[in-house]
């Protein structure tokens, strides 16, 4: 499907007869991370939609819109497998009119001062947070479900369903990873053998972290340099930040506690990796 207004009649069908909509938005080329939000917004809705969308709003202009995985067939082929009831494909044209017919609208969040991916990709939450209010006005949902993996954008969903009033549960998913450790992202497919075993320093980082706080270290400045020093082990993946930040607002803390996050960004070749981790003492 892939009209709105086909979207809206089939949903309007649902709703007539009292079903709960569940929504997870993707950019596609979808892997098992993604069917398992399909899994997680079964648990709580009578009907699932998926969009699958690259988002050009979201990607600066030497970043890789053009070489994005896309694979249509088989990604209607998973969907299917995993129950969802409407698989929306909207257009670029419909979700993101020529700007020399309309005055261009975008959804900015107010971050003082940028950190993280908002430094180092300025424009690309604008893009995500516009992008998803269309997405959320269109579908309507109950609820909505969002990965673990990327808690930059979950955490600022969240902010802007609180801060615009959008009837909507987000729902955060846990972080889906292989038996290697490798946390699942459709631009794993960029990498090759060597690429991906140097991949793996993020999630052995995060453990060495997770480690550490769970053995009693609380300290932020040592918990970052336990993760660091897994990194400076492996010099093909360049980090651009290791942080022990809080959940509401993603700010650096100095003592960490239960429910602290600790981001890690890192370019291993061509390719742009984030991974995070919830501390837990409990291991």
């Amino acid at each position: 499907m892939t009209a709105i207004d086909d979207l809206r009649a089939a949903l309007a069908a649902h709703r007539r007869r009292g079903a709960r909509i569940g929504f997870v938005p993707t950019m596609g080329s979808l892997h098992e991370g993604h069917l398992a939000l399909v899994d997680r917004a079964r648990a709580d809705a009578d009907v699932v939609v998926m969009s699958i969308f690259v988002n050009p709003l979201q990607f600066a202009a030497h970043e890789d819109f053009g070489r994005y995985p896309r694979d249509a067939a088989g990604d209607a082929a998973k969907a299917a497998s995993r129950g969802v009831d409407i698989l929306w494909t909207p257009t670029v044209d419909a979700l993101t009119p020529p700007e020399d017919r309309y005055v261009p609208v975008r959804v900015v969040p107010t971050l003082d001062p940028p950190r993280w991916e908002a430094a180092a990709r300025p424009g690309h939450f604008t893009g995500v947070l516009t992008i998803v209010a269309k997405l959320f006005h269109i579908v309507q949902p109950d609820v909505a479900v969002f990965g673990q993996k990327d808690v930059q954008q979950l955490t600022l969903v969240r902010a802007m369903v609180r801060g615009l009033d959008i009837p909507v549960q987000v729902i955060a998913a846990p972080t889906s990873r292989d038996a290697d450790g490798l946390a699942l992202s459709s631009r794993n497919a960029y990498l090759d053998a060597d690429e991906r075993r140097s991949a793996l320093a993020l999630s052995r980082a995060l453990a060495a972290v997770q480690l550490g706080f769970a053995g009693g270290l609380r300290d932020a400045a040592r918990l970052e340099a336990c993760g660091r020093a897994v990194l400076s082990r492996t010099p093909a993946a360049e980090v651009d930040y290791l942080a022990v930040v809080e959940p509401q607002r993603l700010e650096p803390v100095a003592e960490a506690v239960d429910g602290t996050i600790v981001m890690v960004a890192a370019r291993v070749g061509r390719t742009r990796l984030l991974d995070n981790v919830v501390l837990s003492s409990g291991g």
